[in-house]
Order: structure tokens, then sequence, then C-alpha cells
């Protein structure tokens, strides 16, 4: 069974920054894609960001060039840096794993609030 502990979130003022973090259990992480979702109160849930296994990334045009993900395979965790945040990005962020096999894991989620 694959755990997903993320964290990092927090509150931040429009304009900054933060770095969320997600750290999977078991041996599958390196031949996964990872990915950072956002679910906002009211509304779906959206891919933010993607990794595929070989370092392939694509974002949601809402956070092209201002978020970046990366992963460390050693450390089985993937990243999510998020730069001139604003009130559009709060939300609860959820990290995903999808396993080769087609299987897929969701951690619990961490808010993210922006405000001033």
């Amino acid at each position: 069974q694959v755990q997903l502990v993320e964290s990092g979130g927090g509150l931040v003022q429009p304009g900054g920054s933060l770095r969320l973090s997600c750290t999977a259990s078991g041996s599958i992480f390196r031949r996964s894609a990872m990915g950072w979702y956002r679910q906002a109160p009211g509304k779906q849930r959206d891919l933010v960001a993607r990794i595929t296994s070989g370092g392939t990334t694509n974002y949601a045009d809402s956070v092209k060039g201002r978020f970046t993900i990366s992963r460390d395979n050693a450390k089985s965790t993937v990243y999510l840096q998020m730069n001139s945040l604003k009130p559009e990005d709060m939300a609860v962020y959820y990290c995903n794993l999808d396993s080769a096999n087609g299987r897929g894991y969701w951690g619990q989620g961490t808010q993210v609030t922006v405000s001033s």
C-alpha cells in the first residue's frame, strides 16, 4: 500500500512563495508519474502540475511561469515550488501518484491560503 504525506502548506501574502512536498512510501515512486492537484471550495479538483518518471513536466495554464514541479527519486519526494502566489491559487493541494500499472493514490491534502 502506498501512502503519500504532504507538507508545506500555509498562509502566505499575495506575491509570496511556498514549497509543497509530498513523500511516498513504498518502492514504486521512481517508476510513477507524480502530480499536484488543487480543489477550491465548491469547485472540482484540477490538475496543477505533473511530472513523469522520466522528468517530463506539464502545467495548468494558470500557473505556468510561476509554479515548478520537481522530483527527488532518492527521497521518494515530489515538490511544488509556488511563486508569485495569487488569491485565486488558494485551495487544498493534493499530491497524486500515478503508478505504471494504472493505480492511483492520493495524499490527504494541504491547505494553501493566499491572503493579506
